[in-house]
Parts: structure tokens; C-alpha cells; sequence
């Protein structure tokens, strides 16, 4: 597996990560431990090195699991985690949302570093902008965990570039994480090109449309009951079916090129810079053998403009989150 760097601070990592929300978080009925470890492992094994989790992921199961499945190679990952919503101790999300105090941050991060079975946090993201807390007291903030040694790299996820800008002032940032991909492309606009004005990696979360790119799925897919895309706007069956245009575009490119239409998807985002790192998930073997395979796929500019002038004609229905959902991100 090829690397790339994020950020000036050199953290070098996979180009491929592995976000590991849906191991047991949002997608349904979680993986039984010992295969979602197993499957950690695997992609390990198969040259990958960065694994992204965060706090309120189950919440707090997801970072426990990360770190059992890591523990005896942590010497060779980079771990990423997040902080920033209300967790409170009976294990649900507090109405308030987001909570990016400083004495909140600090427990947060006290309670990963156990969670994860290690002594530093390779990158930590603020999960989502607090309105209530500056972003100078937050990046102070993780300066103070960075000079006591706890965490090495800063990110933000789903920031403006307004909050950015101001955060980098304080540390620079190695990374922001917000969704993007074919038909997520809201960071081109304003996100982007400051993050390559600052030297500033990017992480786009559900690289693959939370799993409709890959192609399986259309009007007719069942979730199941407890399967957070229920309630995303998106994945309404008829907005599944309108949305198939998209994924028959990618096909009729892997078509040509060998490939798949998850593949595609990824080999478009790691076009696009040579510092954007895609985190797709998986709670499949073949799939994540799948995904890393997108590392190898090299599209050429007329595959690229085929793409981009296919896409262009393609209107994606229905907004990624519910409204106020989406009121939290690009602050």
C-alpha cells in the first residue's frame, strides 16, 4: 500500500484508511467481536495503517474495540479519534449535541486513551464545531494535550473554512475529515482549496455514499430497523432510485477499466489530490480486499473528464442529513 502525507507535520499514513464506525455503530446489528477484530487485522496485514474511530461511536464501543484490535500492532498504525459531543455517562448523547469545553475535551480524550489501549492519540478531531466554545480555546486546548504528549496531530471534521483558517492559527491542523465523494461534493467549493492553500491533509468520511456507490443496493434493499440510513432523506426508496444514475455511471467506467463501481469511486477521490485520504468502511472481508484494490486502479484524464462531465448532468436527490443534522456541520 502506497502513503500519503497529511499536513505538515509529516503524518505519513495509508492511502486508503479505515473508517470503523459501522463495525458496530449506526449499520444494523454490530459485528460479533472476534470478527470485527479479525477483520481489523486483516487490513492490517493487507498494508493498511489508519484507523479512524471516535468517542461517540456506540458511543465508547467502537474505540474499545479499535483498541483490542490494535493493540498488538500499535507500533505500526496511526490511530485517529474524535471528541466532541455530549456523552454522557449512561452511554446516550446528551440533547445538547456538541461540547467542545475545555475540561470537556480533556475527559474525552483521558477516557480514548483507555478505551484505545495506548498513550497517545495519533490524530484528534473536534467531531463537529461547538458554536457555544471559540475554536481558539479548542485548539489551545489540544496544543496543551500535544506538549504533554497525548496527542501528536489535530484535525477538525466538517468545518467551515472560516473555522479552519482560525484554528490552524492557533496549531496547525494535519487534517479535515468531512464527507465527500461523487456524490457528496459540498468541500470543492471552499474547503478544499484552503486546505491546499495551508498545506492541510483531507479525509473524506463515506467515500462510497455510506455504501450506496458500491452498487448493491437500490430501491428495493431492506435495511434494518436500527440502521441509522433509515433516517437519512437520501436513502428514501425513491430517492435510492433516482440516485441509481450515479452508480450506473461508475459501472459503465469500471466496465472499461476492469474494475468495480466502489472502485471507481475511490480511485476518483485519490485522483483528485495527493493528500486526500479516503476512509471507507467495511464489515466484509471481500469488500475491504475490494476497496484496497481501488489504490491500484490509475484513471486516466479522459476517465476523469468522462466523469466529471457524466456527473455533472446527474442530479443527486434528496439532502445527505436530516435539517438539523445538517445545521451542525460548516460552522
Amino acid at each position: 500500500m502506497r502513503t500519503r502525507t497529511l499536513g505538515s507535520g509529516g503524518l505519513e499514513v495509508s492511502a486508503l484508511g479505515f473508517g470503523c464506525m459501522g463495525l458496530n455503530h449506526a449499520y444494523g446489528k454490530p459485528m460479533e467481536k472476534g470478527d470485527a477484530v479479525a477483520l481489523v487485522r486483516a487490513a492490517v496485514d493487507r498494508g493498511v495503517d489508519f484507523f479512524d474511530t471516535a468517542e461517540v461511536y456506540g458511543p465508547f464501543s467502537n474505540e474499545e474495540l479499535v483498541g483490542e484490535a490494535l493493540a498488538p500492532v500499535r507500533d505500526r498504525v496511526k490511530i485517529a479519534t474524535k471528541f466532541g459531543f455530549d456523552v454522557v455517562p449512561g452511554g446516550s448523547t446528551h440533547p445538547a449535541g456538541v461540547d467542545s469545553r475545555p475540561e470537556r475535551i480533556r475527559k474525552a480524550v483521558e477516557g480514548s486513551l483507555k478505551r484505545l489501549k495506548t498513550d497517545v492519540v495519533d490524530l484528534l478531531y473536534q467531531h463537529r464545531v461547538d458554536p457555544a466554545v471559540p475554536i481558539e480555546d479548542v485548539a489551545g486546548t489540544v496544543k496543551e494535550l500535544v506538549q504533554e504528549g497525548k496527542v501528536k496531530h489535530f484535525g477538525l471534521s466538517e468545518a467551515g473554512a472560516a473555522t479552519i483558517r482560525r484554528a490552524h492559527a492557533v496549531l496547525p491542523l494535519a487534517a479535515v475529515q468531512s464527507e465527500y465523494s461523487l456524490w457528496t461534493r459540498g468541500p470543492e467549493a471552499e474547503v478544499l482549496p484552503t486546505l491546499e492553500e495551508l498545506g492541510v491533509g483531507f479525509v473524506p468520511f463515506s467515500p462510497l455514499g455510506r455504501g450506496f456507490l458500491a452498487g448493491a443496493m437500490d430501491e428495493e434493499t431492506k435495511l434494518e430497523a436500527d440502521d441509522y440510513r433509515n433516517g437519512l432523506p437520501r436513502f428514501t426508496s425513491e430517492n435510492r432510485k433516482a440516485n441509481r444514475a450515479l452508480v450506473d455511471l461508475l459501472a459503465r467506467v469500471a466496465e472499461g477499466r476492469g474494475a468495480t463501481p466502489a472502485q471507481i469511486a475511490l480511485a476518483w477521490l485519490l485522483a483528485r489530490k495527493p493528500w486526500i485520504v479516503p476512509i471507507p468502511g467495511t464489515t466484509k472481508l471481500h469488500r475491504l480486499d475490494e476497496n484496497l484494490a481501488a489504490a491500484e486502479v490509475e484513471l486516466t484524464a479522459e476517465d476523469l473528464r468522462e466523469i466529471e462531465e457524466a456527473a455533472a448532468r446527474i442530479a443527486i436527490h434528496g439532502p445527505r442529513y436530516p435539517e438539523h443534522v445538517e445545521r451542525m456541520a460548516g460552522l
